[in-house]
């Protein structure tokens, strides 16, 4: 056995500034300006913090077109998990336990083709960085490295219900999604991160106690959510329904969305009676899986896609038809994975190196035996993430 790889130290990315307001309050996000606001905006949704003001904004990814929004959501302490005789509710959403959260951002949609496309796009280009002797990964730069995920085994199992752009992208596997957080802070200067599961049922509640954040009455989902009741086949371009009180699309249905939690079907009986914050209320992964997907898809009925509904992922069946050996530690591809994709948070605090590095790099040694025998075949591709790489691509191919 080699020696295993010493990849994920991380650093937290600190830069605050002044913005200039965009339409309805969106402000676009450079380096010095990553949605903060010293006055109170005039309209749209923003957060109060020590004296300024979360609000939200755009971020054009570097070296493209592609855009993609962050709401602000308050803090506070939040009571999650359903209620006993709330209908449709399974025994692994109970009991409801309360934990206090810190403010943060929440992508405004889940993330979409095209923003994930830039993403894989990296395989091609790190393996000519690597035949070109550009840009090396060293012990030095370690840290900074991410895996790009592999060229699809079967694209038109993935693509059978479109790859539009504004599709919300799927099939990922939360280590592919983890990495994807790590590459887009890199380039970006923010720090991106999946939710955990506190932090996504409290966005998706948005202030709400009821089974759905509009409500009791299923009867109004099919105006908030793709769900099985009116869709057809497949994911829809994301922010056609109506948000959520504050903002966010798409929290009920269109797809599943992962989180950094372990499942189990205990529920949150480890978290009743005790006072929880953000960092104690996650359950950080033991085992390969399960792992917690929030939300429902297009697939599911109406109560599955309730804000406190879960479900618990399944890597040897969500991988049924992968011919690889090992297993792809970049995809799924088996049904209900088509149903599957994820959502970006940022703190309004940023992490510590310590803290950051838990929601990027491996949590099993079975992920990273698995990454590393790829990257030794040959199969996988691995690169710094930097604020250096969008210009350095430009270089790559010649513009």
């Amino acid at each position: 056995m080699t020696k295993r790889l010493s990849w994920f130290l991380a650093a937290a990315f600190l830069c605050l500034g002044t913005m200039a307001p965009n339409a309805w309050g969106v402000q676009e996000a450079t380096d010095e300006s990553l949605g903060w606001s010293a006055t109170k905006p005039a309209e749209g949704p923003f957060v109060e913090v020590d004296g300024k003001f979360m609000v939200p904004y755009k971020v054009t990814m570097p070296g493209s077109e592609v855009t993609f929004e962050m709401i602000p959501v308050r803090g506070g302490v939040s009571k999650l998990g359903s209620p006993d005789g709330e209908a449709g509710r399974s025994e692994d959403e109970g009991p409801q336990y309360e934990v206090e959260l810190s403010p943060y951002w929440v992508g405004k949609c889940e993330v979409t083709w095209a923003e994930y496309k830039q993403f894989m796009g990296m395989y091609n280009i790190f393996k000519k960085f690597q035949t070109q002797g550009i840009r090396k990964v060293t012990d030095e730069t370690m840290g900074q490295a991410v895996t790009a995920p592999t060229p699809l085994y079967e694209p038109s199992f993935t693509f059978e219900y479109g790859e539009d752009p504004q599709q919300p992208a799927i099939t990922m596997t939360q280590f592919a999604a983890k990495q994807y957080t790590k590459w887009l802070s890199g380039i970006t200067g923010a720090q991106y991160r999946l939710p955990s599961e506190a932090e996504w049922e409290h966005a998706a509640r948005a202030g709400s106690d009821k089974a759905y954040s509009f409500g009791d009455d299923a009867s109004e989902l099919e105006e908030y959510a793709w769900f099985s009741g009116n869709a057809d086949a497949g994911a829809k371009p994301v922010g056609t329904k109506k948000p959520n009180a504050w903002g966010l699309h798409d929290m009920h249905g269109n797809v599943a969305e992962w989180t950094v939690d372990q499942y189990s079907e205990d529920g949150y009986k480890t978290l009743v009676g005790k006072k929880h914050d953000f960092a104690s209320s996650i359950k950080w992964p033991t085992v390969a899986y399960p792992r917690v997907v929030r939300g429902g898809s297009w697939e599911f009925d109406a109560e599955k896609v309730r804000s406190s509904s879960r479900l618990g992922s399944n890597d040897e069946d969500w991988k049924d038809e992968d011919p690889n050996i090992p297993l792809s530690p970049w995809w799924m591809t088996t049904d209900p994975a088509r149903g599957v994709g994820f959502r970006l948070v940022r703190s309004a605090k940023p992490l510590s190196a310590e803290d950051i590095k838990k929601f990027w790099e491996f949590d099993h040694e079975d992920i990273q035996l698995d990454v590393e025998v790829r990257l030794q075949e040959g199969r996988g591709a691995l690169g710094i993430t930097d604020k250096n790489l969008p210009a350095d691509i430009k270089k790559l191919n010649g513009n």
